[in-house]
């Protein structure tokens, strides 16, 4: 071999020592005990078991097989629902001998009852120079105090639910007491079994297959106490019937509950466990599997604030020689009580609304007009919210749901055609907008009435003739069809859409419950001269929510501002406007003195409203359902709309109610003396 081939060759030589120098450089400074058990931890915080099985040592696996491996991994991680396992500091990292190095850190992890910080050690293996560093794994490397055979254990304790209360403290929502009524199997006669389960089904409206079912489940013995349902606390009868069963045992169990049942049902809603999807939805809120949650109405508006926080201890249980089986705390976190919410609801007034309509499709808004705090939200029929609680059965379900009054839809959520109660916001909007004036006399057109012969069949009818000049005050306290087909024709579709979009027809109402939007029409503008016509008194395809209504109505109390409805209790309330001056101060006014006479005149639609010693404006309003103008079948919705008419008054309130299927019960008449009995009580 020449010089020149040998130098080459010694040379390439020297190049691949050199890579292999810098490769036993590069692999030993990345592979050392603290990047692996970094490696572990991360393995740890993915949820990964077969990876850190992969990582720790061949000795390590000797001992444990893989399934046994992560059986173990996975109960302790995920029962103490681990997060964030993190090194926070490294103490030492202590050379053992030629093969074993151990690494002395400071841990934190977040677990269901806080963050565990502890001082941890572990024990890698380096076999060999090209060989990994590998964890030698015992159950010491999960918790430090943990060793084989001990049992790692979560015991939690629920946080007591916060109270929902009226604005003078009474409770809408609290926990109670109710009754648990189960069964213990070694206690049940072997002879009447079959019999006596029927018996319990029976007076529990229940199936025999619950029971058997309950009865039948793996952790239950001969003296273990099973639940079968939970009832009522003080029905005395029914316990004692039961208590007649061999077997039957009653416990007391606390549960939530809602003292005014179904008055309040569909304001409160109801709490019951959360749902799979809830779950994954709110997965990083401190929600488990076992949470309740508000489903409905307030409980679940404030439902984060209601719940507080349930407390938990992790503690390690461990048998010593003599057999003795000890317990140790390792962390424990103290359950918090939730928030109690104090709200402006008048539980007294929400009562005689119920009351008033109980029997009813209706739905009630009632605030105080001036500060905007919500008396009252009322819809009927309703359910009763301690069922939810106590367990319906599937017959119940099924009842509440084929029900065709449907007690379970919020009625004061939703939509309505108002029909004449609609006649201040055209009659306000025409003054605003300059487009006819108060006292301007828009003549005598009988009972029927069209512009022209370009409406076809299509007319406006009144229900009665007046003396008088045809001016807003009369047309307002005989409910005139005609003058409010006319008055929206003289303001016009663009301006008077415009002007219901001021008021916030189109746009969400900013209150903490969802109320649907109020609407112009199904197209959101007014599509021919006929429906403009119709909508001026409240027809065509106008729909107005009730706590919607309530806040156009409070700018005739508040010098043109409509108030922010609001249902969380403040002190010393001051009013927020959603909209301000919508109408002047002249133009309110206005409109308050018509609805004054509405009720206080002799010929007013609401005359019957009337009470001594107290001065109340108001407007009656009958909306007709039906498909065309020849269509007889179809049916009525009936509004009364009233609130306090001495704006100085310390007794402000203002009530918006309205009931379904008022044809041949009076129209809008039917709910007027309803109304009435609840500002009644203002005057007791």
């Amino acid at each position: 071999m020449d010089k020149k081939r040998l130098r080459m060759l010694l040379g390439l030589i020297g190049a691949v020592l050199v890579l292999c120098i810098v490769a036993i450089i590069i692999f030993n400074m990345n592979n050392t005990p603290e990047k692996a058990l970094n490696t572990y931890i991360d393995a740890v915080n993915q949820r990964d078991y077969e990876k850190m099985y992969s990582l720790i040592s061949d000795e390590s696996q000797d001992s444990y097989s893989k399934e046994k491996f992560i059986e173990r991994n996975k109960n302790i991680y995920e029962g103490i629902e681990a997060q964030n396992l993190t090194i926070t500091k490294i103490q030492n990292a202590e050379k053992i001998d030629s093969k074993y190095t151990r690494v002395t850190y400071d841990s934190s992890m977040d677990t269901v009852a806080g963050t565990l910080k502890e001082l941890n050690f572990v024990n890698l293996k380096k076999d060999g120079m090209f060989k990994p560093y590998q964890i030698v794994w015992d159950s010491s490397v999960i918790l430090p105090a943990l060793q084989d055979g001990d049992k790692v254990n979560v015991s939690t304790d629920a946080a007591d639910r916060g109270n929902i209360e009226d604005r003078n403290g009474n409770l809408l929502a609290t926990t109670g007491v109710a009754s648990s009524v189960g069964l213990v199997p070694g206690k049940i006669n072997p002879e009447t079994r079959e019999a006596d389960i029927a018996k319990v089904a029976e007076f529990l409206e229940i199936t025999t297959e619950n029971i058997q079912t309950a009865l039948s489940e793996g952790w239950v013995t001969d003296e273990t106490f099973v639940p079968i349902k939970t009832v009522a606390a003080g029905n005395a009868e029914l316990e004692a019937a039961l208590l007649q069963i061999p077997g039957v045992m009653i416990n007391d169990k606390m549960v939530r509950v809602y003292p005014y049942g179904e008055k309040t049902s569909q304001l409160t809603g109801y709490i019951q466990g959360i749902s799979a999807e809830e779950l994954e939805e709110k997965k990083d809120q401190g929600y488990t599997e076992s949470s309740v949650i508000g489903k409905s109405g307030l409980e679940r508006l404030y439902d984060k604030r209601l719940r507080g926080q349930e407390g938990a201890t992790i503690s390690i249980s461990y048998t010593e020689n003599n057999g003795e089986v000890k317990t140790i705390a390792i962390l424990e976190k103290a359950a918090v009580s939730g928030e109690n919410i104090k709200t402006t609801i008048d539980a007294n007034l929400q009562s005689a609304l119920y009351n008033q309509f109980a029997g009813d499709k209706s739905a009630s808004a009632a605030i105080n007009p001036k500060t905007g705090e919500v008396l009252a939200l009322v819809s009927t029929p309703s359910y009763d919210a301690n069922t939810f609680i106590l367990g319906l059965s599937d017959e119940q379900w099924q009842s509440m749901n084929a029900d065709p009054a449907n007690p379970l839809l919020n009625r004061f959520e939703a939509t309505y055609a108002p029909g004449s109660s609609f006649k201040p916001v055209t009659g306000s909007t025409g003054l605003q907008t300059g487009a006819f004036t108060a006292d301007e006399d828009f003549g005598e057109s009988g009972l029927v009435w069209q512009k022209d012969s370009s409406w076809g069949d299509f007319n406006i009818t009144t229900l009665e003739e007046y003396r008088g000049p045809t001016n807003l005050e009369n047309a307002l306290i005989y409910s005139d069809n005609i003058y409010f087909a006319k008055a929206a024709l003289k303001i016009g579709g663009d301006r008077f859409a415009e002007a219901l979009k001021k008021m916030g027809f189109g746009e969400t109402l900013p209150f903490e419950l969802d109320m649907t939007a109020s609407q112009i029409s199904d197209s959101g503008a007014f599509d021919s001269e006929a429906q403009l016509a119709a909508s001026g008194f409240g027809q065509g395809q106008v729909l107005v929510n009730p706590l919607h209504m309530a806040s156009i109505y409070s700018a005739f109390v508040n010098d043109g501002s409509m108030v922010k409805p609001y249902i969380e209790y403040k002190d010393n309330a001051q009013a927020e406007y959603w909209k301000t001056q919508i109408l002047t101060k002249e133009v309110s006014n206005t409109i308050r003195n018509d609805l004054i006479q509405v009720v206080e005149s002799p010929a007013g639609t609401g005359h019957e409203a009337q009470i001594d010693g107290l001065s109340i404006a108001g407007k009656t309003g009958t909306a007709e359902i039906k498909t065309s103008q020849e269509d007889t079948s179809g049916t009525e919705l009936g509004w009364f709309n009233a609130f306090t008419a001495d704006s100085s008054s310390a007794q402000q309130l203002m009530v918006i109610s309205m009931v379904e299927d008022v044809k041949d019960r009076g129209g809008s008449h039917y709910v007027v003396p309803k109304v009435k009995t609840v500002f009644e009580t203002l005057t007791h």
